[in-house]
């Protein structure tokens, strides 16, 4: 025991006598945060961005407008999304069964 624990401390590895899974591997490998950074593509400003930056200012978003007109006449149709429930009181899961 004490020659593994010489030649741990001559080669620079993990003196790990019982065999217990330490992750050492997974430490020494190439770390990949830098590499899935350079992957994606930098990030752009957006119409919600200029929002926030400049309250102000006058925008226009086609694409939001187009998506609100969208929502506005699925409504009036009736196969819009339902409304939320605002209590926990008003859920059936909660109501539990009525007794006659």
């Amino acid at each position: 025991m004490g020659s593994e624990k010489l030649r741990a401390s001559i080669f620079q590895t993990t003196f790990n006598p019982t065999g217990a899974r330490l992750g050492n591997n997974i430490l020494r490998q190439r770390l990949r945060g830098p590499a899935l950074a350079a992957y994606y593509p930098r990030r752009t400003a957006t119409f919600s961005d200029l929002r926030k930056l400049y309250p102000g200012f006058e925008t226009y978003d086609e694409f939001e407008e187009d998506r609100l007109e969208g929502v506005m006449i699925t409504k009036s149709r009736g196969k819009g999304a339902p409304t939320k429930k605002r209590a926990a009181a008003e859920s059936k899961k909660f109501q539990g069964k009525k007794r006659r």
